[in-house]
């Protein structure tokens, strides 16, 4: 199996949002990351990043909250593109695994028509709820009628232990991650908003933009778990990270 780490955008945000002592108005720019398994049984997602339109029309999309969460992509920097340069259309993804229903994590579901995806069911719930656009949640994001497989425990993608989902509430009440394990590589563990930054799981603080803030501790504890236990952890936004890692045609295998 290969593991091809790919862009879904970059945003600018208050670097308040994840680093306490940052001054106010001052400003980090965050990339996006989504990820590519070539599996024998098919080729899976984890998350889908910004929608290619936000690049012109950010508020048409998000409403008020791009002003909180700026793009700064170009019309090059978003998955379907990622995806051409590895020669792949959207109708080549047998399954997407959605780690939460925020916009720049499932903002290209609707590409991948062929597919079926996976979200935890407590995410699910929380976007079926009448006012859930108050919270982020966009129907034109997540709102499409591919099959979809919801999860409420650990989950082996194909029983035989390379992809396996595991909940990690707390940013959002369904925010899920993935560990891959790999023949060469060894383990990752695909973090998402779990860990947007590093430095959050190093000093264990919460970030702003947090669900539960109990509930997301005792997943930062299960994430230090699972990095004992040998896995690397990608985090879900950290630009110091993204620096280091392969990307694009680049692979772990």
């Amino acid at each position: 199996m290969k593991m091809h780490i790919l862009s879904g955008g970059k945003l600018r945000m208050n670097r308040g949002v994840y680093f306490p002592e940052a001054e106010n108005g001052e400003k980090i720019d965050l990339p996006v990351n989504c990820v590519l398994f070539r599996h024998p049984a098919g080729n899976v997602l984890f998350d889908t990043g910004c929608h290619p339109s936000v690049v012109e029309d950010p508020e048409g999309r998000w409403g008020k909250m791009a002003r909180a969460m700026w793009p700064i992509m170009d019309a090059n920097d978003n998955l379907i593109a990622e995806l051409a340069r590895l020669q792949l259309t959207p109708d080549d993804i047998d399954v997407v695994i959605n780690s939460h229903y925020h916009s720049d994590h499932c903002g290209c579901n609707e590409f991948f028509k062929k597919a079926t995806f996976f979200v935890h069911e407590d995410e699910f719930a929380k976007v079926s709820e009448p006012d859930s656009i108050k919270f982020g949640y966009i129907p034109e994001d997540w709102k499409h009628p591919m099959s979809l497989n919801t999860i409420n425990n650990q989950t082996d993608i194909f029983g035989d232990d390379r992809i396996v989902l595991l909940p990690l509430p707390g940013h959002t009440a369904g925010m899920t991650g993935a560990i891959a394990n790999l023949d060469k590589s060894g383990s990752f563990l695909l973090a998402s908003d779990a860990v947007s930054v590093r430095e959050n799981l190093d000093r264990e603080t919460i970030p702003k933009t947090t669900w539960n803030a109990d509930v997301l501790m005792d997943s930062l504890n299960e994430i230090k778990r699972v990095e004992k236990s040998g896995a690397t952890v990608i985090c879900g936004h950290d630009p110091d990270q993204w620096l280091q890692l392969k990307k694009g045609i680049e692979f772990y295998d």
